[in-house]
């Protein structure tokens, strides 16, 4: 019985032709037609005007926060129950994460939660994109703009995913997305930044690449970094976004085979709720009961088939911990999982998966 992996990146179309373009003319580093290609064609499927890649998502987080001026002295309101890179690169600023707690039914941030941690010293809310579902884009965004706040999206988890029909990424004063190996469109490594502001757009350039002056050759007059992406992961991304459309519609027919088969058991699918485009980056279940989620880990994990906790909250880090009590995030970190969720998977392994799934919870009833 061959091992089903949690996922796999969809490595069709013209990835190996516009990699193998790289390779036989010699254009393999952080210079190349491909960058531009690549940008251009993702700010298009978003709605962007513009884009700037990146080596990472994490990278990507970082430089829109700098190129914002967040910095010492600020806070930055930010969901508990997220990645780590969420709250390490506000902590890498100097600001200071404010966490709030999410929501049971979306997995979201809580936009109540946002508003009564509000303070004089907010400069910023970021709204993360869980798991591929939208932060509810209409609450946040009118809480920044009552407040003057900056609004950032950290949409590592969404591509392809829509508020009401518009792309996550552009509601935000900057956005951020992550194209690792299991993003639903992957370079390998790799990440994109959108910015409102053409201004906060060229200082995302330019700190991206070692602060070099646009005028004289290797003058670097601010301090910056080596971000960049390369022209091979950049042909990879390209032939990615050629085949989007496909890679998400088959990643919901997967979250709908989910929801259908697993109805009947004591848990609940991460389902869209609203007007959204969920993009299923992960297709989720929720336990109804905490002790189930890692036994019925185990017991998938003894049939071969790979699965994932869901994170747990940042603010339990040890660098970055919190006292304070999560109770909504806490409950659903906790009874979590992330199934197989890559395009490529066969309604073979679809009905394997289900089926084990089943048998844990008929076993656990004798």
């Amino acid at each position: 019985m061959s091992r089903i992996p949690v996922y796999e990146p969809y490595l069709g179309g013209n990835v190996s032709a516009y990699v193998n373009e790289c390779l036989t003319t010699g254009w393999i580093s952080s210079r190349g037609a491909f960058i531009s290609r690549f940008e251009n064609a993702f700010a298009e499927f978003v709605g962007a005007s513009q884009a700037t890649s990146v080596a990472n998502g994490t990278v990507a987080l970082h430089l829109a926060l700098d190129a914002l001026g967040i910095g010492a002295g600020d806070e930055v309101i930010v969901p508990s129950f997220t990645y780590i890179a969420s709250v390490n690169t506000i902590l890498q600023t100097g600001a200071t994460p404010i966490y709030v707690d999410s929501l049971e039914e979306t997995l979201q941030v809580d936009p109540r939660a946002i508003r009564n941690a509000i303070t004089p010293r907010t400069r910023a809310v970021m709204a993360v994109h869980l798991y591929g579902h939208p932060c509810d884009m209409d609450a946040i965004s009118t809480l920044c703009r009552d407040n003057g706040l900056l609004l950032v999206e950290d949409c590592a988890e969404g591509f392809g995913t829509r508020w009401k029909g518009r792309h996550v990424g552009t509601f935000g004063d900057v956005a951020t997305f992550s194209f690792f190996g299991n993003k639903t469109i992957t370079t390998g490594e790799g990440g994109m930044v959108l910015a409102r502001s053409a201004d906060v757009m060229d200082k995302c350039r330019r700190l991206k690449s070692q602060g070099v002056s646009p005028t004289r050759e290797y003058w670097h007059d601010i301090l910056a970094y080596n971000y960049r992406m390369t022209n091979i992961q950049a042909a990879i991304g390209l032939a990615q976004i050629e085949m989007a459309e496909e890679i998400i519609k088959r990643k919901q027919q997967i979250a709908t085979i989910y929801r259908t088969e697993l109805s009947p058991l004591p848990l609940r699918t991460h389902d869209p709720v609203g007007d959204v485009d969920h993009s299923h980056w992960m297709c989720s279940i929720v336990v109804d009961r905490l002790e189930d989620r890692d036994r019925l880990r185990a017991h998938l994990a003894d049939d071969e088939i790979e699965t994932r906790p869901f994170f747990p909250l940042a603010s339990q880090m040890p660098h970055c911990h919190s006292d304070q009590a999560f109770p909504i995030g806490d409950s659903v970190s906790k009874r979590g999982i992330n199934l197989p969720s890559y395009p490529g998977l066969t309604e073979g392994q679809l009905d394997r998966i289900c089926s084990s799934i089943t048998r844990y919870f008929e076993g656990r009833q004798r």
